[in-house]
């Protein structure tokens, strides 16, 4: 049975970003399209109709790979707990995400990506924004959960999410490079519920504009 045009399509999609995936992991801001595309068995102008450029491919490869990863956390943290349950829940899915086996690949990514960054500012924008908007779903999962009496606004779940990520990029690049000892579950979830309850997150700057 013959795929359709929008079939072959996705197809096409799929296999550039995983050969994407390899080569710019691998190559950095330095990973050359054609080997991308003969990774893929098509052409470089596959690359420029389905992403159109270099860098759209780029963008694409991250939304690609950090999807599944809030898809999951959504799946993690259950809507009835609080804040700080929420927290936890979240720190603990985080921990365990680093000992998957693709947890060395998906460091070797984030590492390159953020060296393509710093020699590419119109790509940091780019890649800041993608972050960013998957970001979004990590808000909508905060906003409203009871803590202190009160409820998290957006704004205040937009600020412990920054501080999340400042935690936890740096406590999961530590972990396989062995710059954490010790760091197991319970240290994640210890170190984000003190990260939510103790900072001016939440008490402060609440309703700012």
């Amino acid at each position: 049975m013959r795929m359709t045009r929008a079939e072959a399509k996705e197809r096409n999609r799929r296999a550039l970003l995983d050969a994407a995936f390899q080569v710019v992991s691998r190559d950095g801001y330095r990973a050359k399209l054609d080997e991308i595309a003969e990774r893929a068995d098509l052409t470089t102008g596959a690359i420029y109709s389905l992403f159109g450029s270099k860098n759209g491919l780029v963008v694409a490869l991250v939304a690609d790979h950090l999807r599944p990863y809030y898809e999951e956390i959504e799946q993690a943290v259950p809507a009835e707990l609080d804040l700080l349950e929420a927290v936890d829940a979240f720190a603990r899915h985080h921990r365990r995400s680093c000992d998957a086996p693709d947890a060395r690949s998906a460091l070797s990514l984030q590492i390159t990506l953020l060296d393509m960054a710093l020699h590419d500012p119109d790509l940091g924008d780019q890649l800041a924004a993608s972050v960013q908007s998957q970001e979004n779903h990590l808000i909508d999962l905060f906003t409203g959960r009871s803590h202190n009496g009160s409820v998290v606004t957006s704004h205040q779940a937009q600020r412990l999410t920054t501080a999340l990520r400042a935690l936890f990029v740096g406590l999961g690049q530590g972990v396989p490079l062995g710059l954490a000892p010790g760091a197991d579950e319970q240290y994640f979830a210890d170190a984000a519920r003190a990260l939510a309850s103790g900072m001016s997150l939440i008490d402060h700057y609440a309703d700012a504009s």
